[in-house]
C-alpha cells in the first residue's frame, strides 16, 4: 500500500487491486485449489505458489502501473491459498491423528505467524533502505523455495 500510495495510486484503486488478491484467494480456496492439488500434487503446487511469487514479486519491484499490477494481484491466490491447501495436506498426511491439533497450531504460530512477524520486521527496514526494489528480496525468498519445494513427497501408505 505504501508503494502504490508513493506511486500516485489512490486509495480507492489500492482498495481494488488489494480485493483482486482477496478474491483470488478464495477462488482458491473454494474452487480450484483442490483439484489442481490434486492434479498436480504438493510439489507441484509448492513449486508453481514459489514461481507465482518470484513473478509477483518481481513485477512489483519494477514497476506501479496499474495494467501490471492488476494482472499480478491475483497470484495471491497461488501464493498463499495453494501453499497453504498444499501444507494442510500434507499434514493431514503426515501427522498422526492425535496430534493434528498440535501439528496445526505449531504450523499456524511458527509457519505462518512467526515467518509473516520477522519478515514484516525485516521489510520495512529494506523498504526504507530500497524502496520498491527492496521487493527483490521477496522474490528471492521465493526462488529459494523452489529447489525445496521440489524434494515435497506425498506419504505413501507403503512403509517399504
Amino acid at each position: 500500500m505504501i508503494r502504490w500510495s508513493r506511486a500516485g495510486i489512490s486509495p480507492g484503486t489500492s482498495g481494488i487491486l488489494w480485493s483482486l488478491s482477496v478474491a483470488a484467494e478464495v477462488v482458491v480456496f473454494v474452487v480450484v485449489g483442490r483439484p489442481l492439488l490434486d492434479r498436480i500434487g504438493p510439489t507441484g503446487a509448492a513449486m508453481l505458489s514459489a514461481g507465482a511469487g518470484v513473478v509477483r514479486w518481481a513485477v512489483m519491484a519494477e514497476t506501479a502501473w496499474l495494467p501490471a499490477l492488476a494482472l499480478i494481484e491475483p497470484l495471491h491466490g497461488l501464493t498463499f491459498a495453494l501453499l497453504h491447501l498444499t501444507c494442510m495436506r500434507l499434514l493431514a498426511q503426515c501427522v498422526p491423528r492425535h496430534l493434528e491439533a498440535t501439528a496445526l497450531t505449531i504450523y499456524g504460530t511458527v509457519g505462518i505467524g512467526v515467518a509473516t512477524a520477522l519478515l514484516t520486521l525485516a521489510c520495512g527496514p529494506i523498504f526504507e533502505r530500497f524502496g520498491a526494489h527492496g521487493f527483490w528480496a521477496m522474490a528471492a525468498l521465493c526462488a529459494a523455495a523452489l529447489p525445496l519445494a521440489r524434494t515435497l513427497r506425498e506419504p505413501t501408505d507403503d512403509p517399504g
